[in-house]
């Protein structure tokens, strides 16, 4: 299958880009969060501005002995004052007022000595959303003297306008305030972040289109903080599948080999095996006492042979699943070994009747057949096999009384030609024993080897469609 070849999305579509919207938005967010209370306050100003026009516009009444002025000279303090009428009251009950002309109906009345804080955010839109012509009685303290309450009856046209020019004001800086920011946060953000983000994609599609080629692999930098922690796991990662292909790719060339040389390999085998026959027929004693010696080494190298040719040609494994019961199975890998050499009470299966499986009935007598022949191998007397069932799947346990693994044998022990635990083997029958029950969604570990013994854990599903929805789950 041709796998597509894929390259970094544009600039439009990048993560650059988004980040750099995002932070324009959310600027732009702050910014109104900061501008309803802003206006709010602008407009209170506004009308205290008024209120302390209106006090010093009373002065001048308070000047005259009749506290009366000419009505220009009131006029024009009025139009200072931006008001048609202005009233105050003095704390001895003292009165004072200036008008020239009646108003008309007054259409909102604002007592600023009673104003919350959400309610000058709302009367500020109010104010902006309605139309020009509205008449205002505002009445609070005076900003010169507190004790002096002071009223003005206005238009608020005016006010509008100048709110309008504010938040004019207020959105111009704030687009300015949003670029300088989200110019400042995407330059250092696609620095710290974008950027090593962008280079460790393009590792990965390089190693991916090539992963045998030394320059595919990631360099890290020295930066101790999370892109850097990928940085060097991304690096060891890709030198294990580096090793990990090599291992494959010889493994293969293994098998190719072995196929070619199968036959005559088998051949010279074979010969060498009807001379060891005569050789044992040999009258001279010491001929009869390595014969043997070397008919199991010739046995042994036709082993090998098959083992690394069955090993390397299987391929994936290809379940044929069936119901059966549990302790049939193992009565029949007691029987195997038995029939192979191994003593008939060395295997001993514990459990009880009736623990059925859905599985693959011969993947699975060669899991536990290969188990049973490496304890006999290593030196142990009795395998003892025990199950018991936890939420859904069987755990079994198969531990023997040999001598222990070795720290060696401990360490490449689920390797093919590694993880050998006698002398002369392939290590291979552990390493299939664990393929084969991973391909049923189960898993084989080791769980405790010393000079008493070993044993293995093995976990298969009951319901084999149960365990491969969990494999997946947890992939």
């Amino acid at each position: 299958m041709t796998v597509p070849k894929l390259s970094l999305p544009p600039w439009a579509k990048s993560l650059s880009a988004q980040l750099l919207v995002l932070t324009i938005f959310f600027v732009m967010l702050a910014e109104v969060l900061i501008y309803a209370p802003s206006i709010g306050r602008y407009r209170l100003s506004y009308l205290e501005e008024r209120l302390a026009a209106g006090h010093l516009a009373i002065l001048a009444l308070e000047a005259t002995p009749d506290n009366m002025v000419s009505e220009a000279l009131e006029q024009e303090l009025l139009t200072h004052v931006g008001a048609y009428t202005v009233g105050l009251k003095k704390p001895e009950g003292q009165k004072l007022m200036l008008m020239v002309e009646s108003p008309g109906p007054v259409d909102r009345s604002y007592d600023l000595n009673q104003g919350s804080f959400f309610g000058l955010i709302g009367d500020a839109f109010a104010a902006m959303a309605a139309g020009d012509g509205r008449v205002l009685r505002v009445t609070g303290t005076s900003p010169k003297d507190p004790e002096v309450q002071v009223e003005v009856v206005m238009e608020e046209s005016p006010l509008r306008w100048a709110m309008f020019g504010y938040s004019q004001r207020i959105l111009a800086l704030s687009l300015v305030i949003s670029l300088f920011t989200a110019a400042l946060v995407y330059l250092s953000l696609h620095r710290l972040m974008v950027q090593p983000m962008r280079d460790i994609t393009q590792v990965m599609i390089a190693f991916r289109d090539d992963p045998e080629d030394v320059h595919n692999v990631i360099r890290p930098s020295a930066r101790s903080d999370e892109v850097g922690l990928a940085e060097r796991e991304l690096a060891r990662m890709q030198e294990g599948l580096r090793g990990a292909l090599q291992q494959k790719t010889r493994l293969a060339a293994l098998g190719t080999a072995v196929t070619k040389i199968n036959h005559d390999l088998r051949n010279i085998l074979a010969t060498a095996s009807l001379v060891s026959d005569r050789l044992a027929g040999s009258d001279d004693p010491e001929v009869r006492r390595v014969t043997p010696t070397l008919v199991a080494a010739i046995d042994r190298a036709v082993k090998l042979c098959a083992q690394t040719l069955n090993f390397t040609g299987e391929g994936p494994v290809r379940l044929e699943l069936s119901h059966f019961d549990l302790k049939d199975l193992l009565d029949d890998v007691g029987a195997g070994l038995a029939a192979s050499g191994g003593a008939a009470a060395a295997w001993e299966a514990r459990l009880e009747p009736g623990i059925e499986l859905e599985a693959d009935r011969d993947q699975l007598f060669r899991v536990f057949a290969n188990l049973g022949q490496n304890a006999l191998q290593a030196g142990a007397t009795a395998v003892r096999v025990s199950a018991a069932r936890n939420e859904g799947r069987l755990v079994i346990e198969v531990a023997d009384n040999g001598p222990g693994l070795s720290p060696r044998a401990r360490e490449n022990l689920f390797q093919p030609f590694k993880g050998s635990t006698t002398p002369g083997g392939s290590g291979l029958g552990l390493a299939i024993a664990r393929e084969l029950l991973r391909a049923h969604g189960g898993e084989l570990r080791l769980e405790e080897s010393t000079a008493a013994g070993t044993r293995f854990q093995l976990t298969l599903p009951l319901d084999q469609g149960r365990g491969l929805r969990r494999e997946r789950k947890v992939a």
